[in-house]
């Protein structure tokens, strides 16, 4: 099936543009370009991210809040591109994890 293929090329492309390669578990990919972020470490720490600014610096914690993912096959958990960056995620809901890709022109000082 051709759209098959295209997917796990393009994938496959988004992974080398990170320098992230698979192993162990199978991480999907999650969207947050939309989002401001901040980091609080680079593994372990915990990955800040919200709709608004003003979210993010809220004080009254009306923002999201992920642990950073720290699996032990994994070389490290944050991956900084070219204007991109992929954080493993760990949000404490239902066994999941996640590949959060953010707009690194979103991203704010702690």
């Amino acid at each position: 099936m051709q759209l098959l293929d295209q997917y796990f090329e393009i994938q496959q492309t988004i992974f080398e543009f990170f320098g992230y390669a698979e192993d162990w578990r199978v991480i999907p990919l999650d969207d947050c370009r939309d989002k401001f972020w901040r980091l609080d470490g680079d593994g372990p720490g915990k990955l800040h991210y919200a709709d608004s600014e003003h979210e993010l610096r809220d004080e009254s914690g009306n923002y999201y809040v992920d642990d950073i993912y720290t699996q032990r096959h994994l070389p490290k958990w944050v991956y900084r591109g070219d204007g991109f960056t992929m954080v493993c995620c760990d949000p404490h809901t239902d066994g999941n994890t996640f590949l959060r890709v953010l707009d690194n022109t979103k991203e704010r000082d702690s």
